[in-house]
């Protein structure tokens, strides 16, 4: 058996071929090819003997010697061509003999069905259009290596139909999202990424320097407190499909580069938002999906009406007993200590009870579940419940063990949101937004406000069990 071809003996043998097109009057790198349409077009409007002009990669190719079958892939489909020598000119048939896998081909000619019942373009004329120098991943066979689908992305959307799938996915999802809520009277817009100071959440920042101002800045953590600002300035109905940045791990659920839909409206409150968000996330589905379900055939989830509604204390009661507001702090570490769970000394109890929430209740939650009424210490930004001020008029969507969707009923009086803000910061005074707090004197109307995480949305209903499988260019950590 002879060892197989190096990268490097693969390249110079594509390198000769291109050498050798060359020679023959074809141009490696092509221009622009007009084409009777995409290859999805060309199947739909399939009629014998129809002229179609067609373009693609080779992803196949069989020599028979005085005829050669290939296969084009665009974006849209893949299509049989064919070659035979006596219907293209001698020299072009020459050519066909030096491309390769992965080369970009144009191609003008008939429509025909072979006799194994497959449509197929006749060519008469073709055009090289891009020479692929190095060859495609597996023969297109499929490229298998995780880590490498994520680092050369290029390759995985050339080999693998799932991951062109799982990305067309996520593109219907945004465009559903947008539709709607055009639909409902909402304007999108655009806040900055590049902060002086980083609110609206609580997470650790990227920070950069901004020579021009000699001041540090920070890339966002959340869009919150400027989206606020335009319910003040009376913008009522407002959203934004951003992006945001967390200096934080990176894990199947987490990426520090990460895609959020937050969407406010004035007069609005946590129960307008919880319609709101189920109409969001039902017309995704069927926009992606084609039906009320996600998930995967091992693991579906059925996201059929009506979701239930839970209050954040009842979870914990469930898990740590009904007497646990009253049981003293030694006996709370304990009983958080005994679910296998690591704790901090200076904890609290709402901080020990918060980490089993998110250890342990979140990810048992598969169907859509609405967390409401949370500790007021836990989300700063929330208006407090009337009838117990020691909670928040918020809710948690939980689908799949995943939180997908916080909402609340706004906080906007000033006073107390200054009160908290202080609380946060402690001695660290300059990290609070005394813009934010001014423009609130002016008057925010009541509101409510709800952001959505796309990607773990995208994950749902594409099916997925991590984030980098989402994203186009997920963050990694370096090579070796």
């Amino acid at each position: 058996m002879q060892p197989a071809a190096s990268d490097n003996e693969y390249r110079q043998r594509r390198m000769e071929n291109m050498a050798a097109l060359e020679a023959l009057g074809h141009a490696p790198f092509g221009r622009a090819f007009e084409r009777t349409g995409d290859l999805a077009d060309i199947r739909a409007a399939f009629e014998e003997g129809r002229a179609v002009r067609a373009a693609g990669r080779i992803v196949a190719l069989r020599d028979m010697g005085r005829s050669v079958f290939a296969h084009l892939q665009d974006g849209s489909d893949r299509f049989q061509v064919y070659l035979r020598r006596g219907e293209i000119d001698e020299a072009a048939f020459a050519g066909v003999r030096h491309l390769d896998l992965g080369d970009h081909l144009g191609v003008e000619g008939t429509l025909f069905t072979t006799r194994t019942g497959e449509p197929t373009i006749k060519v008469a004329r073709w055009t090289l259009l891009a020479k692929a120098l190095r060859p495609p991943p597996e023969k297109f066979h499929g490229l298998q290596d995780v880590e490498l689908r994520h680092r050369r992305r290029y390759l995985d959307l050339v080999a693998n139909p799932e991951s062109r799938r799982v990305f067309r996915a996520r593109a219907a999802l945004v465009r559903e999202l947008r539709a709607r809520l055009h639909a409902r009277g909402f304007e999108e817009v655009e806040t900055p990424m590049l902060q002086p100071l980083a609110g609206g959440a609580a997470a650790r920042p990227f920070e950069t320097f901004y020579h021009a101002l000699q001041r540090p800045m920070f890339l966002r953590i959340a869009p919150e407190l400027y989206l606020k600002r335009l319910l003040v300035g009376g913008m009522d109905r407002v959203f934004e499909l951003n992006r945001n940045f967390r200096n934080e791990g990176l894990d199947r659920s987490h990426n520090p580069e990460f895609t959020m839909l937050e969407v406010y409206e004035a007069y609005g409150n946590a129960t307008s938002m919880r319609a709101l968000v189920q109409d969001l996330v039902l017309g995704a589905a069927e926009a992606v999906n084609g039906s009320r379900t996600a998930g995967t055939a091992e693991r579906p989830v059925d996201l059929e009406p009506p979701w239930r509604e839970v209050a954040y204390a009842e979870l914990l009661h469930e898990r740590l007993g009904n007497d646990w507001p009253d049981v003293d702090l030694p006996e709370a570490r304990r009983r958080v200590e005994a679910l296998g769970l690591a704790v901090e000394p200076q904890w609290d109890r709402v901080q020990l009870g918060h980490e089993v929430y998110e250890k342990i209740v979140e990810k048992s939650l598969r169907d859509p579940t609405f967390v409401t009424r949370f500790p007021a210490g836990l989300i700063p930004l929330a208006r407090r419940c009337e009838d117990d001020p020691g909670v928040v008029d918020v809710f948690e969507l939980v689908i799949d063990g995943r939180e997908i969707a916080p909402g609340y009923t706004e906080l906007n009086d000033p006073l107390e949101q200054r009160r908290r803000f202080e609380a946060q910061a402690g001695e660290d005074g300059e990290k609070i937004d005394e813009d934010f707090l001014l423009a609130l004197e002016y008057g925010m109307p009541p509101a409510g406000g709800m952001g959505l995480g796309v990607d773990r949305l995208a994950m749902i209903l594409a099916g997925v069990e991590a984030i980098r499988d989402v994203i186009l260019f997920p963050q990694l950590r370096a090579e070796g």
